[in-house]
């Protein structure tokens, strides 16, 4: 480890601003900013920028890392890695592995897991279900990113569709709800009848029929209705339809108590990508039409949709190419073209490196109030990224680091790429690969 690193030559984006200025790094937290700074000593090591810009690292809020338990497909420190190759700096991961992180012992053996294996900064959620309201309400709030609910079919117990049960989290949660907003029942009467006409050979482009749009605006009703019951601090997971990307309120997200987020994948496939990318683009909620697509990317540009997330969620492409309609499961992995894909939205929808320096780093670690991280300021955690642009090769399966061996990007060439990544001060990606350091801190939340 380095006690000293300057980053000299950089064009700084922060806090809707940009500069030309030197960034100096001492025992992992940013000590200096500003035009020039002279080197400490002989020993402080040298990053040149040479007017790239200097981001703060992306803080995911929703990830699958798939330990415990599914580890064939991912674990914290193979999915950590493809993390920071995309400019990912924290990540916040999902319970539903095996078994569930429905307890808070099973949360911090998870932090274990984390604090020995991952590059990258991380908390977890503990689930919620139709029986551990206890546990929810005995969760210190600083101890964990958040509670999440499955309105939707899900994994194991984890589906909450007790009418009392959400009533009970929504009155007693002592943090942020996050949800999954797909109505069960719904999506079971559209699979019925699909399978009543073709049987087992349901044809992909079924999918965003099947999970509807009609199940995920009724059941994100239900979540806002209830956050706004009970006062909740809620924040609802990968919008999938134009409906509720004109629902949310514009307003500054201090005003907020009920927030929004969207994925990347949203963002460049609609269902038009069925036939040519098949199973591989599977997720839920379904990728939608492209209508839907352009909303949900208006909404972001208007603050409707606060934050730009991945939920990552790799499987083996055997899995995803082996199984008929029923069989393959749904998510995409994602984290290791994050920020090169968010900042696609600059040349493609004329946003601005600032507007995506928000969506991705200062409104995440506003809306989970995450302790001196999310910004370039003295005294905060030195996590960076430093971005290049230009004309770079298209994406090949070669370079996937995922454990799934796979990507959705495959054949795309984006027009940034992540030079440099640098988590509590220390470089974890060069730009070619990566530098082994188990250096991930727990997130700290100022709750």
């Amino acid at each position: 480890m380095h006690k000293n690193t300057l980053i000299t030559n950089a064009l700084i984006v922060n806090e809707d601003s940009q500069f030309t200025g030197d960034v100096l790094i001492t025992n992992g937290r940013i000590s200096k900013i500003a035009a020039q700074i002279a080197s400490p000593d002989a020993q402080t090591r040298i990053v040149d920028a040479a007017g790239s810009w200097l981001l703060p690292g992306m803080i995911d809020d929703q990830v699958h890392f798939r330990e415990p338990g599914l580890t064939r497909k991912g674990d914290i420190h193979s999915e950590s890695r493809a993390a920071v190759a995309g400019g990912i700096t924290s990540f916040m991961e999902m319970p539903n592995t095996n078994p569930l992180t429905v307890t808070s012992e099973r949360l911090e053996e998870k932090f274990a897991i984390a604090k020995d294996n991952s590059l990258a900064n991380y908390s977890f959620y503990l689930g919620a279900t139709n029986n551990n309201l206890d546990e929810i309400c005995k969760l210190d709030p600083k101890n964990a990113c958040g509670i999440k609910i499955f309105m939707g079919a899900s994994t194991g117990n984890m589906l909450v569709d007790d009418p009392q049960a959400l009533e009970d989290i929504f009155a007693n949660a002592p943090c942020i709800i996050t949800t999954h907003c797909e109505d069960d029942p719904t999506i079971a009467r559209n699979l019925e009848r699909a399978m009543a006409r073709w049987g087992r050979d349901i044809p992909l482009e079924q999918h965003p029929l099947i999970r509807s749009r009609e199940a995920c605006i009724k059941s994100t009703k239900l979540a806002t209705s209830l956050a706004t019951k009970y006062g909740s601090q809620l924040h609802i997971l990968h919008i999938s339809t134009l409906e509720e990307a004109n629902a949310f309120s514009a307003l500054p997200m201090a005003e907020k108590n009920i927030t929004a987020e969207a994925c990347v994948h949203f963002l460049h496939f609609d269902e038009r990508d069925y036939p040519r990318l098949g199973n591989m683009i599977k997720c839920n909620p379904a990728l939608k039409s492209a209508d839907d697509r352009n909303a949900i990317i208006a909404a972001l540009k208007a603050g409707r949709i606060d934050v730009l997330a991945t939920d990552h969620a790799p499987h083996t492409l055997a899995e995803k190419l082996d199984g008929d309609y029923l069989t393959a499961p749904a998510g995409l992995p994602l984290v290791q073209w994050a920020m090169p894909a968010a900042l696609a939205l600059i040349p493609e929808h004329e946003f601005s490196i600032e507007d995506i320096v928000n969506l991705t780093s200062h409104k995440v670690a506003e809306r989970y109030a995450v302790k001196d991280r999310g910004y370039i300021r003295e005294g905060y955690w030195a996590d960076l990224i430093l971005v290049e642009s230009g004309n770079f090769p298209k994406i090949d399966r070669s370079q996937v680091i995922s454990r799934c061996g796979w990507s959705p990007f495959e054949g795309k060439s984006f027009q940034h790429r992540i030079a440099c990544t640098l988590v509590n001060g220390e470089i974890v990606w060069n730009g070619e690969q990566i530098i082994e350091h188990h250096g991930g801190q727990r997130l700290q939340f100022n709750r």
